[in-house]
């Protein structure tokens, strides 16, 4: 889920690597850029005299392939809700059974029973949010609860707008747009969806992963964008404001999860078990800036996240957001055959 990049994996393992001199072991996590909170990574190495390493990743897609290939020495991936049932089917996770761990009593009980991972077998939740769109108001008034600020951009934002290119998220928010649903294999919504995003690429800025920051600094001037993310551009940038496209937005689920091939098996579990500690996920959100499913995290929530607009659906619009499918072959090839023609 969800822009979760444009975060230094040197620096933060060099803040680690500060810790303690003889470490009891490592711990090597490969995560989304710029959603690890360093003061979390800094007390779990002085509580369990661990050596961490964080290293980033851009996208689903990328963190699947590299996993896959092998010989990459993670022990931990936080891959996103629709993934999960990917990573599980090729044999790629550890079922480390999270739901027999201590701090299990802490997790919300409407994150156990998950499609992606009933009962908890192999995850943890790290985070979740939805996938809308950030604009910038000093440049655009009108309605933006709409998938429209990028697929018919109103002509104040033409040639302003960047859209994430994850393709899941937008493949997503464009079948919802034309009247279909993720995952969708009918061919006709599939062509709608397709047409409506290339006839919108020309009136785009960009297609990057850079959006916390260059919302921040006003270069874009519009995004599809996750919530959090755009959250921490408003604190830098108030006149950002996110919007929760009425036609239908992605809600998504970032899990923890301990690799089949991990050497560092032991210290894992301990941070599985670290981050369903109600002060610990609480860490994981304030950096961030999206909800967590651990209950009880909110006594230690910074205070401007309690009515945070980017956290806080409208409830008029909280009905619009669905939670992606894990897609069929059938439907994957459909998109994979769509992005690879908007991408080129």
């Amino acid at each position: 889920m969800k822009a979760r990049l444009m975060f230094t994996a040197t620096a933060l393992a060099a803040l680690v690597a500060a810790g303690p001199a003889t470490a009891a072991g490592k711990l090597n996590i490969f995560n989304w850029g710029n959603y690890t909170n360093p003061e979390l990574i800094e007390k779990f190495s002085k509580e369990h005299d661990v050596e961490v390493t964080i290293t980033d990743y851009d996208s689903n897609s990328t963190a699947l392939a590299k996993v896959k290939a092998g010989g990459h020495g993670f022990d931990i991936v936080v891959p996103s809700h629709s993934y999960v049932p990917i990573f599980i089917s090729e044999g790629l996770l550890l079922e480390s059974r999270p739901d027999q761990m201590e701090n299990f009593k802490n997790m919300d009980p409407q994150w156990v029973d998950v499609d992606w991972d009933p009962g908890r077998h192999y995850t943890v939740p790290w985070q979740w949010g939805s996938t809308g769109v950030a604009v910038n108001r000093e440049d655009y008034t009108g309605d933006i609860n709409t998938s429209k600020i990028f697929l018919d951009p109103p002509e104040e934002l033409v040639g302003k707008v960047n859209v994430v290119p994850e393709m899941a998220d937008v493949m997503a928010l464009a079948l919802m747009y034309v009247g279909g649903e993720s995952c969708s294999t009918d061919k006709e919504k599939l062509k709608a969806a397709r047409d409506a995003l290339m006839a919108a690429k020309p009136k785009w800025l960009s297609m990057d992963y850079g959006t916390t920051d260059k919302l921040s600094s006003g270069e874009w001037r519009a995004s599809v964008n996750w919530n959090g993310s755009t959250f921490r551009a408003r604190l830098a940038n108030p006149p950002v404001e996110y919007g929760y496209p009425q036609e239908g937005f992605p809600l998504w689920m970032d899990s923890a999860a301990i690799l089949a091939d991990a050497q560092n098996v032991e210290n894992a579990k301990l941070f599985l078990n670290f981050i369903m500690e109600p002060e610990n996920a609480a860490l994981i959100s304030a950096f961030a800036r999206y909800a967590n499913g651990i209950k009880g995290s909110e006594a230690f929530m910074p205070e401007d996240m309690k009515d945070a607009p980017e956290i806080n659906m409208p409830p008029e619009l909280a009905g619009a957001g669905k939670f992606n499918k894990t897609c069929s072959k059938e439907a994957q090839d459909y998109y994979t055959a769509i992005w690879t023609e908007l991408t080129k």
